[in-house]
């Protein structure tokens, strides 16, 4: 006998059973087939993804409704989008939440129908392909058992939104693996893979998709054991052992997000400490502690920031059409772009005179392709995409050429002259320059108007923003082409205007060039760094100088001085020396730190008292070089300047970004604090007209 279509694929999910098409009811399909099981498929109209609504456990009540009258054999969830199992919870509900009362009142009628369908008498089987997040996982713990299609994922990433799981996965999740991996997982937002997921116990089983009915029908009928507590877990049901687990995973958060910051991983550590191991109060005090943070400043911020992300992708909408990509300059930036295209499925020739750095190129994309968790042939499929072409033969196939070459405007211009001849004339090129003047670039070629500037960050496999940088002649179609290309290669473009530094190292400079002022003056470097740690930063200016490279640092703060109205820090002849001497940071490992292993080696700072002066002299003119990017028009507007600073930089997410944190504090008190730095330590600090325009 025929069994159900289980492909997930578009309309194929209609054809569920041999005599019954689905019926639809509101986000849920569902049919029983000839064996009495019922297939429910999760697909909420008008969306690519599943996201988990009050309409998705709504349309659930229903369906147990007519599930309790008429008990199936088996109950068997699963996705209808291709793309995953569900992408989490809708976050556009967090928006309108500023009541806590209001919101674990609606949480508790939430956990009700999750618990009403745990309770179900029939075996339950949750299938899942793709990423299953935030409540999609907590739907799937409520199954009896839960069976991964190859290459499924499952995390909470609620704790980047300052959240911790609110829908019964706090102690859902406790509860099916080791605690203390359930709870990394949590206080994480890390993703566990297939196979981690296998082998951590939240997959009872992992198959191909051809086997996905017969996996199911195996765990409807009792043939699909599921692992028992360990020892951990015996032991983890004391609340002795969980107080001292709870202490070390306090200690390990505040490394990460300290608590005045993000209260959320101590939320969580709290309520599992307090009631692990007693379902009913953990469930209790789940609901209580989501709804504070949900309505509390942190977790706002930080919504905020999810949909400063979701403009970015925005930009990045569109078919690129590109299918060749040819990267000029196989060193750090130039090697990962390659990379990073050829693992998102952009066909890559990658050009180098120095042949040695071609074949460090290739090892590194090994590498970037097994830290993204890419399977053995996803890899070889990538490294195929990647061609080391040392004669440059795939210039004239390329749809964009990326230029990547030494900060210097005379090699950019050499490399211009040699490969713009062999270019297709409909091509685009751009350069990765951190920093030099597109329009200036320009001038040298022929056609400049299919010309623009395409910042990658370092590194490029961590560093979501992609500065699309554009000059008066650049044409309008190869600005979009560049912003849907960073999309399709999974990155954020920011479309932004030819200027010294473009926005995100305009900003930038001033907070790294006046933490050398402060060396200087003679405060002790790790106090400075101490200073924006506290505000929020994830590292400080001293440490972030050593990742980004002194010599780097230095070439764009030269860049910057001679084309910006307001005077900067003055470089000293000391750092200058120590970029000839070689001492250039990380890369060296030595600058104003040691480096070992890649970490910064730090000692107790000798200078102690308040840091909120230190503090107000590196951020301050941070915000007024990014009014001063607005008054000019480099970027578009206030949300573009703080997605584009969060997802470059790093400044403070729980701030909601710069400009979002200078109306928080208030413009006026903004501009008299500037003022008042002015008259203490000089010009570089006169608050730019653009001010007047904030309020």
């Amino acid at each position: 006998m025929t069994g159900p279509v289980l492909t997930h694929l578009g309309e194929s999910w209609l054809e569920l059973g041999p005599t019954r098409t689905a019926e639809r009811d509101g986000p849920w399909r569902a049919a029983r087939d000839a064996q009495g099981v019922l297939w429910l498929a999760l697909d909420v109209a008008g969306s690519e993804a599943n996201t988990i609504s009050r309409e998705v456990l709504e349309g659930l009540d229903r369906q147990l409704d007519a599930i309790e009258q008429d008990l199936p054999k088996g109950v068997v969830i699963r996705s209808a989008k291709p793309g995953g199992f569900a992408a989490g919870a809708d976050i556009s509900m967090f928006r309108d939440l500023d009541d806590a009362e209001d919101v674990a009142q609606m949480l508790t009628r939430g956990h009700a129908v999750m618990d009403r369908f745990e309770a179900l008498t029939c075996p339950t089987v949750c299938i899942v392909h793709g990423p299953a997040l935030g409540g999609g996982f907590e739907i799937a713990l409520a199954c009896d058992r839960i069976i991964a299609v190859d290459g499924a994922s499952f995390g909470f990433p609620e704790v980047n939104l300052g959240l911790h799981p609110g829908l019964g996965g706090t102690f859902r999740l406790t509860d099916r693996i080791d605690a203390i991996e359930a709870m990394t997982l949590m206080l994480t937002g890390k993703t566990a893979h297939t196979r981690k997921a296998r082998a951590l116990g939240i997959a009872d089983a992992v198959v191909e998709e051809r086997h996905v009915e017969a996996a199911a029908r195996a765990a409807i009928a009792g043939d699909l054991e599921q692992d028992g507590p360990g020892l951990t877990d015996r032991a983890m049901a004391l609340s002795a052992a969980r107080s001292l687990a709870a202490r070390k995973m306090r200690a390990t958060a505040e490394d990460r997000a300290p608590k005045d910051h993000y209260p959320a991983p101590y939320a969580l550590v709290d309520l599992w400490e307090a009631h692990g191991g007693d379902r009913k109060a953990m469930q209790e005090a789940e609901v209580a502690s989501f709804a504070k943070l949900v309505t509390g400043e942190t977790s706002r911020n930080l919504v905020r920031v999810f949909f400063l992300q979701q403009a970015l992708k925005k930009d990045g909408g569109g078919v690129d059409g590109i299918a060749h990509i040819h990267v000029v300059g196989a060193g750090t930036m130039g090697g990962e772009i390659a990379a990073w295209c050829a693992m998102k499925g952009k066909r890559v020739t990658l050009s180098d005179p120095d042949t040695d750095a071609l074949g460090r190129a290739i090892r590194q994309a090994s590498a970037i392709c097994k830290a993204q968790h890419l399977s053995g042939i996803e890899t070889r499929n990538a490294l195929d995409r990647l061609m080391p072409d040392p004669q440059q033969l795939g210039v004239p196939a390329a749809d964009l050429v990326i230029e990547a070459g030494p900060e210097d405007a005379d090699i950019k211009a050499a490399i211009y002259a040699g490969i713009e001849p062999l270019m297709n004339p409909t091509a685009t090129l751009a350069t990765n320059s951190s920093s030099l003047s597109v329009a200036a670039l320009a001038k040298s070629l022929k056609r400049p108007r299919r010309f623009a500037g395409l910042h990658f960050f370092n590194p490029v496999s961590k560093m979501q923003l992609v500065e699309v940088v554009t000059h008066p002649d650049t044409f309008g179609t190869v600005t979009d082409q560049l912003a849907a290309f960073c999309g399709a290669i999974g990155r954020l473009p920011a479309r932004v205007h030819d200027y010294p530094g473009y926005l995100v190292n305009r900003a930038l400079t001033p907070y790294l060039l006046e933490a050398i002022q402060l060396i200087e003056e003679g405060h002790d470097k790790q106090v400075i760094d101490t200073a924006t740690e506290a505000f929020g930063m994830p590292m400080g200016p001293v440490e972030l100088a050593d990742q980004v490279g002194l010599d780097i640092c230095l070439h764009v703060a030269e860049s910057l001085k001679s084309g910006l109205d307001k005077p900067m820090v003055d470089i000293p002849d000391w750092l200058s020396q120590m970029v000839e001497n070689g001492d250039t940071g990380k890369k060296s490992g030595k600058g104003f730190y040691e480096w070992t292993d890649g970490k910064a080696q730090k000692s107790a700072a000798s200078e102690t008292g308040a840091t909120d002066d230190i503090a107000d002299r590196l951020i301050l003119p941070m915000l007024d070089a990014c009014v001063e990017c607005l008054r000019k028009d480099i970027a578009r507007d206030s949300d573009q300047v703080d997605g584009a600073m969060i997802f470059a930089t790093g400044f403070a997410p729980f701030r909601g970004g710069p400009m979002h944190y200078a109306g928080s504090r208030g413009i006026d008190e903004i501009v008299a604090r500037l003022e008042e730095l002015s008259e203490a330590h000089g010009e570089r600090f006169r608050p730019d007209p653009g001010w007047q325009d904030m309020g």
